[in-house]
């Protein structure tokens, strides 16, 4: 085994299996942090000697004839956001650089009772507010197909860790594209799931016990290099906890198996007045001509009647009132509480005509983004898009999209452009679908060609 760019489902399978030691894959992982990091910057907390012992600790329950569950003795990372007992969480920003929470989110609590590893932490943008992951702390992350572009943001760190083996799988956060929008520009998977999926319960580092203000619109979710690795990590860390009062008690559900020629997917290579890369636009394209092939059901998408530049800005609104309970001081003038119920009935609508949208179709394919990765600038700075300078804050437009409608959607790896760079699309799905949702990626696989390993990793 490649055990670096294994698979968790393999690495768990091995460990299980007796055939490799916990602690030999947490070695190797090490080992390729040790080899590549140094470039990459993705990595930017290790606790070695704590995951050594975590993993000793795995193979001497195994060698008792017992297992922790589903990812026993597998190591991995965490976007450094989430509250981890005993290590450091920054969110990239100065004031929080010393902050060890008492006790672990309950998505890292879910993750390390099915017998994960944790060994450290990945690059943020700074309070997770960018499209690159770049800070005061630890610096900017770069692309692992091409070190001068950006691995993307907020969880851009996640994404390139990944993508170079530095971790079997990672788990983001998403409120504007911030897991899709990576793992589309370094040519791995990412699941944003359908909104009150998964809690959100510390995923931000909260020193002083605030309350939290991000209730709508931002989701956790698994990235990784296969599909069934993606369900797998959904399924640990999905369903009600017990912590965040607003997930839903919807049954979580395995992957279902599909064939390609049950499907109807709707293909949208843009949306209108949005930009976005001639290339990227083709290979929705001729994802529906292979589609097409096999015998999907494939056709242009009637969009609902939205103004989707509208939502954006509705949704950005949303955001801004969100924060403002977060700030030191509050506001001169804050938002009524009537403003929130007016924008909450603006965006019941959005979700209402995306819901009326997929009792059409099993599935919606369409860009991630409008470009893939970019140079490393400064936040604002025009991007060019096919000789055109396109606004910067365009950048996660076609999946900011889903997250003001709450649809789950997934980015998964689709070829290349010219310049040698991932080409990542866009999956959506109707509420509460993620199973089929993630059955649909998984019959795609084989016509995109999935993950593909960034070359000298």
């Amino acid at each position: 085994m490649d055990l670096a760019f294994s698979s968790t489902i393999e690495l768990a399978a091995a460990i299980a299996a007796r055939n490799i030691s916990a602690v030999e894959a947490l070695e190797v992982h090490l080992a390729q942090i040790d080899r590549h990091n140094g470039a990459v910057n993705a990595v930017v907390i290790l606790d070695r000697e704590g995951a050594r012992e975590r993993a000793k600790e795995a193979d001497a329950i195994l060698a008792r004839g017992d297992a922790l569950g589903p990812l026993h003795g597998v190591p991995f990372t965490l976007k450094d956001t989430h509250e981890t007992a005993g290590m450091r969480i920054t969110a990239g920003f100065p004031s929080f650089a010393d902050y060890v929470a008492k006790q672990d989110s309950p998505v890292v609590a879910r993750l390390k009772g099915a017998g994960g590893v944790l060994a450290g932490k990945t690059n943020v943008a700074t309070m997770l507010g960018d499209w690159q992951s770049d800070n005061p702390l630890f610096g900017r992350t770069g692309n692992p197909w091409n070190l001068d572009r950006t691995a993307g943001g907020s969880s851009g760190g996640a994404a390139a860790a990944v993508a170079t083996g530095m971790t079997p799988f990672e788990v983001g956060t998403d409120m504007q594209d911030s897991i899709r929008l990576p793992a589309s520009f370094c040519g791995v998977y990412g699941l944003k799931p359908t909104e009150h999926r998964i809690s959100l319960a510390g995923a931000f580092p909260d020193p002083d016990g605030a309350a939290r203000s991000v209730r709508l619109m931002s989701c956790l979710g698994p990235l990784a290099r296969t599909v069934e690795d993606l369900a797998l990590i959904y399924r640990i860390i999905a369903g009600p906890d017990g912590s965040d009062t607003d997930l839903a008690p919807v049954p979580v559900e395995p992957m279902e198996t599909l064939n390609l020629k049950s499907l109807r997917i709707a293909i949208a290579p843009s949306f209108p007045g949005f930009p976005v890369a001639d290339e990227i636009s083709a290979t929705v394209e001729n994802l529906a001509h292979q589609l097409q092939g096999e015998g999907a059901t494939v056709e242009e998408a009637k969009l609902p009647k939205l103004d989707l530049h509208d939502d954006l800005e509705q949704g950005g609104d949303l955001i801004g009132m969100m924060l403002e309970t977060a700030q030191p001081e509050p506001p001169e003038q804050p938002s009524t509480v009537s403003r929130w119920f007016e924008a909450l009935a603006r965006r019941d609508r959005s979700i209402l005509a995306w819901d009326r949208f997929f009792e059409t179709c099993d599935a919606l394919l369409c860009p991630v983004a409008m470009t893939t990765a970019f140079a490393h600038c400064e936040p604002g700075t025009s991007i060019e898009v096919d000789g055109k300078q396109q606004n910067y804050w365009m950048l996660p437009a076609y999946g900011a999209v889903f997250n003001y409608s709450g649809h789950p959607a997934l980015a998964m790896p689709c070829g290349q452009d010219r310049d040698g760079l991932p080409i990542g699309l866009q999956l959506v799905g109707k509420r509460w679908s993620e199973s089929r949702l993630l059955g649909i990626a998984t019959a795609l696989a084989p016509l995109t060609g999935g993950f593909r390993r960034p070359p000298n990793y």
